[in-house]
């Protein structure tokens, strides 16, 4: 098992160093999972939480993403900040977690997540390269300027493009087409990057070139549109769209 897991770590570590996209002039990226750590704020509560905090941190990121996608298809939208609240509602009641002071720190801390280690150095190389960088979320945009303030990369950052300028989160094709908008583009001179295996399919459907970050070593998905590539980190991206 361990020798098959080398090797297969070992032909990933090659298709990404044999991997380049050409005529790339910016990179977008997803913001929750692909930026920022979304479990960082039920883990700063494992004093609370106890062994629960891991389940917590699932199901609350899969009940917000669900209601996502369950918004947008009823057209009852709501922002991102309340749909976050009501996932960690349905959490922590799912749990029997009885607790609104530990609800309100839980909240004030998904303003904080932390971003993973390899984020703001692999953005200081693209933006150094004369790439134009923006994130592209779902994210309500006072959230996202809080995040990305506690990162340390505002000044990095071209465009902050949240779904809530269109009304309607990903994977619509609308909340897509904002940063063909802001950088006046065709859709392939954009690198999209995303931890979301869904997100990444349903970017490249709309045109994007695509990278899948796949930090939780997922299965592919079975729906249409593949990325063009797969990495495990951020940090092999400037190699690929040619910046390193």
């Amino acid at each position: 098992m361990l020798i098959r897991k080398a090797l297969s770590t070992c032909l990933k570590e090659k298709q990404v160093t044999s991997l380049r996209l050409s005529g790339i002039t910016a990179c977008v990226f997803d913001a929750y999972g692909t930026l920022f750590d979304f479990t960082s704020a039920a883990a700063q509560e494992k004093s609370a939480l106890g062994d629960q905090w891991q389940a917590l941190s699932d199901l609350w990121r899969t009940k917000q993403l669900q209601y996502t996608w369950l918004r947008s298809l009823m057209g009852k939208h709501a922002d991102f900040w309340q749909v976050t609240g009501d996932a960690l509602d349905f959490a922590m009641t799912s749990l029997k977690i009885e607790d609104p002071a530990l609800r309100d720190r839980l909240m004030s801390l998904y303003l904080k997540l932390c971003a993973y280690p390899e984020v703001k150095d692999t953005l200081i190389q693209l933006k150094a390269h004369g790439m134009k960088l923006a994130t592209l979320s779902n994210g309500e945009p006072k959230m996202l300027k809080t995040a990305i303030e506690n990162a340390g990369i505002t000044g990095l950052l071209d465009a902050v493009l949240s779904a809530e300028q269109v009304g309607i989160y990903k994977p619509h094709p609308n909340v897509y087409r904002l940063a063909t908008d802001r950088f006046g583009v065709k859709a392939n001179q954009i690198c999209f990057v995303s931890s979301n295996a869904w997100d990444a399919h349903a970017a490249k459907a709309f045109g994007f070139r695509v990278i899948w970050c796949n930090r939780f070593g997922q299965a592919p998905e079975h729906i249409p549109s593949p990325p063009d590539g797969e990495i495990t980190t951020l940090a092999s991206l400037p190699a690929i769209v040619g910046m390193a």
